[in-house]
């Protein structure tokens, strides 16, 4: 007989990310490839396994094939379990009819016989589409130290970017008295990383009473959240201070592959303590051809050098030929950039050809707005792409190219 599980992990992943623009035309956010090798959801995966979390239900909705089958069986994470491991959870028809996920906690709220299934003592809430090292046993302690009804991660940020975030006010032990949702003129810099432990028996409660209310946005940061302590429940913060990115817009998810060059990157995955996981394809080694130059990049395997790479992230199966030059941008898997093409400031989506002679984006000290080319895209030969241009098909090149 299989004994409860003391924590169950309910990851969101069904969001549409439309921020990321042409990189989530084809494919849900978190499976957005990163940092050469990786998909973003690979960081919340590795972090639920390395802290011990086998029981891990994906909600997915928006672009779910690419994301499916990248999780399969979820064995490249140590999720494949006879009892627990990962399971995908989609919307589906129950007896009272089929419907969407409305919201962060319409969606949880749907799967609570998942939930029940595992009779858990606790419930993490988590999201696919950061990127950060975090250990969630941690936390649980922290929540049971603290009695509980809910504890939200928190991560400290400028008081300048804090109407961005739901933002908490806490008291001098932790507990929130306060939660504004992206508040024009915030009076606290604590934001909340979307990360939440709920006791069972509370979540539950607060997810049927909010089912029920007809004019709820059924969300955890608009509904939820205010709900419990406008009740009286005892949330409190759990201060994080470690790595942690939203990698939902262009301009963040470059950043956040930036972080990963430097002979000390900010972001670093080498940490054999606490690896992150993906499914990642075998590939031939990399070659670099005898004219290539390479400076402070990051190469996968497969990829094949002929050319000048700087600055940049380059993804397994990659060509960059002879006499094109790469700078300050990201290129994900099987992209050829052929001689002579430039590509300056710019994420390149898988299986793009770059024709020759083209010249996409401009220097990083000129530009203001990162250039981005969808995927299974032939940019013909001499095709000029400027700043900001968002290429997501082969008809865009007509209104942007010259």
């Amino acid at each position: 007989m299989f004994r409860n599980k003391e924590c169950v992990a309910m990851l969101l992943a069904g969001g549409q990310g439309s921020r990321l623009y042409a990189l989530t035309e084809k494919n849900a956010k978190p499976a957005v490839p990163f940092g050469g090798k990786y998909r973003i959801i690979d960081f919340t995966l590795s972090n639920c396994v390395n802290s011990g979390i086998d029981t891990v239900g994906v909600l997915t909705q928006y672009q779910p094939l690419m994301l499916n089958d990248y999780i399969g069986n979820g064995l490249p994470w140590d999720l494949d379990r006879a009892y627990g491991g990962v399971k995908i959870l989609p919307p589906y028809q129950g007896k009272n009819g089929a419907d969407w996920y409305k919201g962060t906690a319409n969606a949880i709220y749907q799967n609570l016989q998942f939930i029940d299934r595992y009779n858990p003592e606790y419930v993490l809430i988590l999201s696919g589409d950061h990127i950060y090292k975090m250990d969630y046993d941690k936390m649980l302690d922290y929540h049971k130290k603290t009695n509980a009804d809910c504890t939200i991660a928190v991560i400290d940020v400028p008081i300048e970017e804090a109407s961005r975030f739901g933002i908490m006010s806490v008291d001098d032990e932790g507990k929130i008295f306060k939660f504004s949702e992206k508040p024009k003129n915030p009076d606290s810099t604590k934001a909340s990383m979307g990360i939440y432990i709920f006791s069972k028996e509370c979540l539950a409660r607060y997810l049927i009473a909010d089912a029920e209310d007809p004019d709820s946005s059924n969300d955890f940061g608009k509904n939820i959240i205010p709900n419990m302590l406008a009740a009286g429940e005892k949330l409190v913060a759990y201060p994080f201070s470690g790595y942690w990115k939203d990698v939902g817009t262009i301009s963040s998810l470059w950043e956040a592959n930036m972080d990963l060059l430097g002979d000390n990157p900010v972001l670093n995955l080498d940490d054999e303590e606490w690896r992150i996981y993906s499914r990642h394809e075998a590939h031939a080694p990399q070659f670099v051809g005898n004219g290539a130059v390479i400076d402070n990049s990051s190469l996968t395997e497969g990829c094949e050098i002929y050319g000048t790479v700087r600055n940049s992230i380059i993804g397994a199966g990659v060509k960059v030929m002879s006499g094109a030059c790469v700078c300050d941008s990201v290129i994900l898997e099987d992209v050829v950039v052929e001689s002579g093409a430039q590509v300056n400031y710019s994420i390149i989506d898988s299986g793009t050809t770059v024709g020759k002679d083209c010249k996409i984006g401009v220097s990083k000290e000129n530009a203001k707005e990162i250039c981005v080319v969808g995927a299974d895209i032939n940019v013909p030969d001499g095709t000029v792409i400027d700043e900001g241009a968002m290429i997501s098909k082969a008809s865009d090149l007509v209104k942007e190219g010259r």
